[in-house]
């Protein structure tokens, strides 16, 4: 098999998987009970996840991490647009592990929420750009 078609072939299943923990997210803003903490993280699941559709596209290695800055750090070694255009994102990376377990957790705001799913809308974009993905 033709190594171009299977490396396009994992960004897609990156893409899509990133895409439903954003569908995910989406429909926890909407639920009668608001559970803030899991729209937050499935917003940094989203984002780790566009991001590593774009390192794997462009066959960058990247550890087991859920750093944005990292993946983001990494990205820009393709595209130095990922530094000045997303830095603000790695306030996503606290919503990964810390708020999900009793020595760190806190229930995020309803706005915070919000705002990690605009963040995670806004690098769907970018990353789907730089891809030439069509929207879905």
């Amino acid at each position: 098999m033709n190594k171009n078609k299977v490396i396009n072939d994992i960004v897609i299943q990156w893409i899509k998987i990133a895409d439903r923990d954003l569908i995910t997210a989406e429909q926890g803003l909407k639920a009668n009970v608001i559970i803030s903490e899991g729209v937050c993280f499935h917003c940094q699941q989203a984002v780790e996840k566009y991001l590593k559709a774009f390192l794997v596209k462009f066959q960058i290695e990247f550890p087991k991490t859920h750093s944005i800055m990292t993946l983001i750090n990494l990205c820009s070694e393709v595209d130095n647009s990922f530094n000045e255009k997303l830095s603000h994102i790695d306030i996503l990376t606290d919503y990964a592990v810390e708020i999900r377990y009793p020595d760190e957790w806190y229930e995020p705001t309803i706005q915070e929420a919000e705002e990690a799913y605009g963040l995670a809308l806004e690098v769907k974009k970018f990353i789907r750009n730089k891809l030439m993905i069509q929207k879905s």
